[in-house]
Parts: structure tokens; C-alpha cells; sequence
């Protein structure tokens, strides 16, 4: 494990292989890099491709800084975390595979510095991308609970217990589901510069038909994982598979 201050935060990462062309791995909410790439087979398939590839925790996750304050998770300093890693790295251009959350910073990175992207992979997303926030602090009040006997929604509930499981900071968590900001919107991703590839298992209800959201980007791809939901997509040979083909032009 290697790590590199961002602005005030410090930031935990692995940086593997020497390859001319680095990927940069984003992780999902209450995730790591070493469960949502490590465990999963994505740093032994990257490693056989011999591929550089660099995985970092973001802010509030894994090995890196866990602030308790939602201010500290703004949508523009943790995909400042992502540029700032680069700089620190001296990678002026890399692609990017972003899981669920992290697609969701990778997406904000690609539209804010598109010169800096190359390929952009967007995993466990999908059409319900544009949906409106629920009510409330839903996410942050389970990462709150006392116990999680109190959390009746089983989403929310597999959230926790998932946190729980990997020793994450609950707190931090819960910070950082209610600091990041507002969706993005039709019109906004409408004018996504970067080739793209969307990825969601045929069962994912967080994330919708990955359909739905290629067609709103220009020159946008879209792979649907077969009997996968959310969770299980991860690991799973066909995204891989998927996300390879398209890194090398394979894709129709």
C-alpha cells in the first residue's frame, strides 16, 4: 500500500504493473479497493493482461482519511481525489472503470476533464442514474442505527451489513452519503465527450437498464449482465469480459 495527501485528506492506493496504458479502478459506497477489485479477480485479470492499473480508497473508505463531516465529501473533492492521484502518479491521461458510486465519480470526471480521460467504463449503472433522490437521509440514517435490527429496507439493510463486514467507519459512511451532491441530468450527461461503456447485471434495481443510459451518451456502448444484480456483478467473468472488448476497439 502506497499513499499521497489530497488537500487535507490522506489517500490509501495500489499502484500495479508498468503498462503504457493505466486504468484507474473506482470503487462502489461502503466498498475498498481490496473487496471491490482484489477479492473479485480484477487485479489477477489486469495483472495477466499485464496492464498498469491503479486502485485507490476513496475518501471515507478502506485505508484512507475517514472524515465525520458530509462537507468533506462534495462531488468536486472526491473526484478532485481522482485527479490529484494522477498528478501524484505523473499520469497526465488514463482510462477509467468506476463500480456504482464510483461510476458515478467517474462520470463527473469525465465530464470535467475530458483531455484527461481516455476510455470510460461505468459499472452497476444504468437509466436510474437520472432518478430523484429519496426523501430524507435514508443511506445515512442505517449507517447511523445502533443496530442494524432497525433497518427494515433491504437495500439499506445490505448496505450496512456489507459496511459492518469490511470494518468500515459507519460514520464516515453516512457523511459521505449525504455529502455528495445532486444527480446528474439528462442534458448534462447528453454532452459526455468520452467513448463509453455502461455495464449493470440484468437484475440490478439500484442501477436500471444500462441501455437507458448509453443511448443518451454520444457514441455510448452498453453490456447487460445476465442473472447479476448489484452485488454479484462484480466478480463476474462477463464484465470482465466486457470491459476488455471494449478497451481493445472489440465492442460493436
Amino acid at each position: 500500500m502506497a499513499q499521497f495527501q489530497s488537500g487535507d485528506v490522506t489517500i490509501a492506493y495500489d499502484d500495479v504493473g508498468s503498462g503504457a496504458r493505466p486504468i484507474i479502478l473506482v470503487h462502489g459506497f461502503s466498498s475498498n479497493r481490496n473487496e471491490n477489485w482484489r477479492r473479485t479477480g480484477w487485479y489477477g485479470a489486469l495483472e495477466r493482461r499485464r496492464m498498469r492499473f491503479v486502485a485507490f480508497d476513496a475518501r471515507g473508505h478502506g485505508e484512507s482519511a475517514k472524515p465525520h463531516d458530509a462537507a468533506a465529501y462534495g462531488r468536486e473533492k472526491m473526484v478532485g481525489d481522482i485527479f490529484a492521484l494522477m498528478d501524484h502518479l505523473q499520469i497526465p491521461r488514463a482510462d477509467l472503470l468506476g463500480y456504482s458510486m464510483g461510476a458515478r465519480l467517474s462520470l463527473a470526471a469525465a465530464l470535467a476533464k475530458p483531455e484527461r480521460i481516455g476510455d470510460l467504463i461505468l459499472g452497476g449503472a444504468g437509466g436510474k442514474l437520472f432518478d430523484a433522490p429519496p426523501p430524507g437521509t435514508p443511506m445515512a440514517d442505517a449507517m447511523n442505527a445502533a443496530s442494524i435490527d432497525a433497518i427494515t429496507e433491504p437495500l439499506l439493510r445490505s448496505f450496512r451489513q456489507f459496511a459492518d463486514e469490511q470494518g468500515e467507519d459507519r460514520l464516515a459512511l453516512a457523511a459521505c452519503s449525504q455529502g455528495r451532491g445532486t444527480n446528474f441530468t439528462p442534458d448534462e450527461v447528453s454532452k459526455l465527450s468520452v467513448n463509453t461503456l455502461v455495464v449493470a447485471g440484468a437484475r440490478d434495481q439500484l442501477a436500471g437498464e444500462p441501455e437507458e443510459l448509453a443511448a443518451i451518451i454520444p457514441g455510448g456502448k452498453a453490456a447487460t449482465l445476465p442473472g447479476c444484480d448489484h452485488f454479484s456483478a462484480i466478480p463476474h467473468a462477463l464484465f470482465k469480459a466486457a470491459v476488455f472488448d471494449f478497451l481493445d476497439g472489440e465492442m460493436d
